[in-house]
């Protein structure tokens, strides 16, 4: 008998028939032995009008302690409503919101970090054969306030309830059947991976796909949590995401990733002296803007070019935040692209093969597509292209290493 945590998503919880058919999946898991604890997200779309109707009713920026309660009663909706469902299959079931299950937090509203779980409510509820219907997104602070852990936090939640009551398995499952060498949507051929080590799911995560937050991902390979992705849907074994094995022959390359929603912007003629990268990039971050990729360039007669990437939506706050910055370091001037787009190659194999990244530069260059910035680590290549480009790289560079079906899985 395994104990299971299973996460379901907004879209297996879009409405009343899909929660009646969760509640029916649960149930096979039990007649079949299982001990199953299952966290529950919003339903589909429910957030968002949350979210929508706070800023809204706000003049400036909504409180963030009272948008954590508001956004906070979706997952409340879903997890009476799935208990209640669980219940008239003959399951025993009881909703717990994140007070009643322990799930303790930090106080930063809206992006929370979970500090610890007490489990033994849960524990209780497996030992009288309770399934706990938890909800997810959610935790209490230290003063009693109801945090959220930001887009993603059910991921987190399950995976983090999964660690700490040390479960055989942690099933994240989704509108998909598992994670794909590529977006099945770009790409026809793209296959479904048996496996893939946390290490790739991280990275390919973090560069763009969609199936999993690289929150969770993190948290299941700190803590060793077996992870699969399935479908809520259809039947199949899904994508184990699990720790590498060294007896595993990996592929060379496991998968590619992209993201559209990116923005490159230069600022040219910089003094190249020491402190300048603090100096361009410290108020961006001061002004809660993620910075991807970058590049310094080579100085000439004491200047240098100095370009990063940034997502496409804080493009221009960017951008008005380096304007007075500029004039204060006397550089020449700002130039931006917001139509660009990220693509990158995911690999463990990558490790111990020579040439990946000329492999992956001649499929570009034979496809006449410009690389304008690299980035690089173990077991990936990331390169930013202009967005008319992006789903031909992705193709191109998905069949320049075999990743289609039928293809060898290893060089």
């Amino acid at each position: 008998m395994s104990l299971i945590v299973q996460k379901y998503g907004g879209t297996s919880v879009g409405d009343l028939d899909r929660i009646k058919g969760v509640a029916l999946r649960i149930k096979r898991y039990k007649d079949k032995g299982h001990q199953v604890v299952v966290v529950v997200s919003a339903m589909s779309g429910e957030t968002n009008r949350l979210v929508t109707m706070g800023e809204e009713i706000s003049v400036g920026q909504p409180n963030a302690r009272e948008m954590d309660v508001l956004t906070a009663s979706g997952e409340q909706v879903s997890v009476a409503l799935l208990s209640m469902a669980l219940q008239d299959t003959g399951i025993a079931a009881k909703s717990m919101l994140a007070d009643q299950v322990g799930i303790k937090t930090n106080s930063s509203h809206g992006r929370a970090r979970i500090a610890e779980i007490e489990v033994e409510p849960i524990r209780k509820n497996l030992e009288a054969g309770i399934v706990s219907v938890v909800a997810g997104f959610q935790g209490v602070d230290s003063k009693g306030n109801i945090t959220t852990l930001g887009r993603g936090g059910s991921d987190t939640s399950a995976v983090a309830l999964a660690a700490a009551l040390e479960a055989d398995e942690c099933e994240i499952c989704t509108d998909v059947d598992g994670v794909y060498t590529a977006d099945p949507r770009l790409v026809d051929s793209a296959r479904r991976m048996e496996t893939v080590t946390f290490e790739e799911m991280l990275e390919l995560a973090s560069l763009g796909s969609k199936v999993l937050h690289p929150r969770s991902v993190e948290f299941a390979g700190r803590y060793q949590v077996p992870l699969r992705v399935l479908s809520t849907f259809e039947p199949g074994p899904g994508t184990l995401i699990t720790t590498e094995e060294s007896n595993m022959e990996q592929p060379l390359v496991s998968g590619i990733a992209h993201a559209r929603d990116e923005a490159k912007i230069t600022v040219s003629g910089v003094p190249d002296i020491p402190g300048i990268a603090s100096k361009i990039l410290g108020p961006v971050s001061d002004a809660d803007i993620e910075v991807d990729m970058i590049v310094q360039n080579t100085g000439v007669d004491g200047l240098t070019d100095f370009t990063f990437t940034v997502k496409r939506q804080d493009y221009a706050r960017a951008v008005a935040t380096l304007e007075p910055i500029c004039k204060a370091i006397k550089a020449a001037g700002i130039t931006g692209d917001n139509e660009i787009a990220k693509v990158s190659i995911v690999g463990v194999g990558m490790r111990s093969h020579a040439g990946v990244a000329t492999k992956m530069f001649d499929c570009l260059a034979h496809e006449n597509v410009n690389i304008q910035m690299i980035s690089t680590s173990e077991i990936k290549i990331s390169v930013v292209v202009a967005e008319k480009y992006m789903e031909l790289a992705v193709r191109a560079l998905h069949s320049e290493f075999g990743l289609q079906e039928g293809a060898s899985v290893a060089e």
